[in-house]
């Protein structure tokens, strides 16, 4: 059975979230939180409010306990992005890009295959 979590509109760049949600892959619940939890990255405080709703959805719908589960897809998507300018000198602008992130979190209780 798969469970799933998903932030959407994170103000945090993609790129900068990716890797830690490829450390998460694979892992226990347990050891996936204390990844998140000990991590002192923006982003590792966004990828544990996904992953602590995902284990709520698994023990509140489906009825699963959170020390079977393992952390079978972690996905960084990318969101919208903010258009804003920054001025320049002699009355020019630079544009600045603030770029969103989805987070989806996907739980099953199966252990998954070996990376």
């Amino acid at each position: 059975m798969e469970i799933q979590a998903k932030t959407t509109f994170v103000r945090m760049a993609p790129s900068k979230a990716r890797d830690l949600a490829r450390a998460m892959r694979g892992l226990p619940v347990g050891e996936a939180l204390k990844l998140v939890e000990f991590n002192e990255r923006k982003a590792a405080f966004y990828i544990g409010k996904t992953l602590k709703s995902a284990i709520a959805n698994a023990e509140n719908n489906a009825k699963l306990s959170a020390d079977t589960l393992f952390v079978s897809k972690a996905v960084i998507e990318k969101g919208p992005v903010m258009k804003r300018f920054w001025p320049r000198a002699r009355g020019m602008a630079s544009p600045i890009e603030k770029k969103m992130s989805h987070i989806k979190i996907t739980l099953t209780d199966k252990k998954p295959a070996a990376k």
